[in-house]
């Protein structure tokens, strides 16, 4: 599930990363005039590959020395494709990088530290740090974030008050969420589409100053498993008493959006990341609101993640025009015109300002809402994890939604089979 961030201007660590690149060897530069041929790779469905295709277009008319070959598919697919291609270090010159992939991918040194196109090939000088640090592992810069997200429900204002609130409490908790999810049962409406368990459980950990990782991602990143009982039993007993859809009507959906009951009309808001509003508002083509997360502590639990990263890949023989392309989709306003924050609120504050005029009204209402939120944020845990523990978490949470287990058994097999999974890397 999806939302937006944004980020104010912060120079500091774009400084210090250019003045530390100052005494790194710089990558070797291409003559602009030489023919150069990039492969680029992404995931998205057509609107995403269609603007991505337009972009890419902008910029060889305006490089025409450079010519630039797409490869995308769908999220699954994209992973599938990617493993084989970095086994025969085949990788393409650019590629779109997933904050559960990122570290992994990085770390067995198969993408470009970027320290050193910092400020020189890629400009990064009005970027809010905690933003550009997000794709900082180990003090290698392997990913400069496309955009930012802040998670979020997102609803039907009308809907709501049907259960007898006329807009998401200000301050809210998880006892006033419960609460009005049981008051939307009994106006025959489901309150949301639960959520996603990795995402979702790792927000609740930051609450209570904790996280699903550790920090270098050898292991969990907290100890009491009474905190996966409470905050998945939570979840499982929604399922239970009807306020949400079942663990069966999910899986019939399969995340199809039109599918949705916020679209059909029979449940209130979903969960979500910011840059999958500006989507649901035209499927429900109804009007909607955004509102924030519930605590208590909601700010420690709160974060700008990147929607995803470009990293330049370390097997590229054209490291410094595939930095340059970063640089025209992160930093060219027409681009950005193209592109209208689908992949997150954009990271220069200069690009956000320029896109105002031309935005919807949802996507003026995912910018604001961003802007809202970033200042309650706090800094995003360290990019680390696995996606064998994402899929574990994910299947034991459908296997409590489904009632063939119980929230404290799930919790101790999650806690020795990531165990094993994290111990191993």
């Amino acid at each position: 599930m999806s939302v937006l961030a944004g980020c104010g201007g912060n120079n500091n660590a774009a400084e210090n990363k250019a003045t530390n690149a100052a005494s790194t060897d710089k990558p070797a530069a291409e003559s602009s005039a030489d023919p150069v041929t990039l492969r680029i790779a992404w995931w998205g469905g057509d609107t995403r590959h269609s603007y991505t295709q337009q972009v890419i277009d902008m910029y060889e008319e305006q490089n025409p020395n450079v010519t630039i070959e797409p490869e995308y598919a769908s999220f699954d697919d994209y992973w599938k494709k990617l493993a084989p291609q970095a086994a025969a270090n085949r990788l393409p010159d650019i590629v779109q990088m997933d904050v559960s992939y990122i570290n992994q991918y990085g770390s067995n040194g198969q993408l470009e530290d970027m320290t050193p196109y910092l400020n020189k090939q890629v400009q990064v000088g009005d970027v809010n740090e905690n933003v550009l640090n997000t794709g900082n592992i180990g003090g290698k810069q392997y990913g400069i974030p496309l955009g930012v997200n802040v998670l979020g429900l997102h609803y039907d204002p009308e809907l709501l008050k049907k259960a007898g609130y006329d807009a998401v409490p200000e301050n809210w908790t998880w006892d006033q969420y419960k609460e009005i999810a049981m008051k939307a049962k009994d106006a025959g409406l489901f309150m949301d589409s639960s959520m996603a368990a990795d995402v979702f459980f790792n927000y609740f950990l930051r609450t209570k100053g904790l996280a699903l990782y550790n920090t270098d991602g050898t292991g969990l990143g907290y100890e009491d498993d009474a905190l996966y009982s409470e905050f998945f039993g939570m979840l499982s007993d929604l399922i239970k008493e009807g306020a949400v859809p079942s663990q069966d009507k999910l899986s019939q959906n399969k995340g199809v959006i039109e599918e949705s009951d916020i679209v059909k009309g029979t449940g209130i808001g979903i969960w979500q990341w910011s840059n999958q509003y500006v989507a649901l508002q035209m499927a429900v083509n109804r009007p909607m609101q955004l509102a924030p997360m519930p605590g208590p502590d909601m700010e420690k639990g709160l974060y700008m993640q990147p929607s995803m990263y470009w990293s330049v890949t370390a097997n590229s023989k054209a490291k410094e025009e595939a930095a340059k392309f970063v640089d025209f989709w992160t930093n060219n306003l027409e681009a950005n015109k193209l592109i209208l924050g689908e992949r997150g609120v954009p990271i220069s504050s200069k690009i956000k300002e320029g896109l105002a005029a031309d935005l919807t009204e949802s996507g003026k209402q995912v910018f604001q809402f961003v802007a809202d939120m970033e200042p309650k944020t706090s800094p995003m845990s360290p990019p680390v994890g696995s996606p064998e523990v994402v899929a574990l978490l994910t299947d034991l949470a459908e296997q409590m939604n489904f009632g063939q287990i119980e929230p404290d058994a799930a919790a101790a097999q999650f806690r020795k089979e990531a165990s094993a999974i994290l111990s191993s890397r």
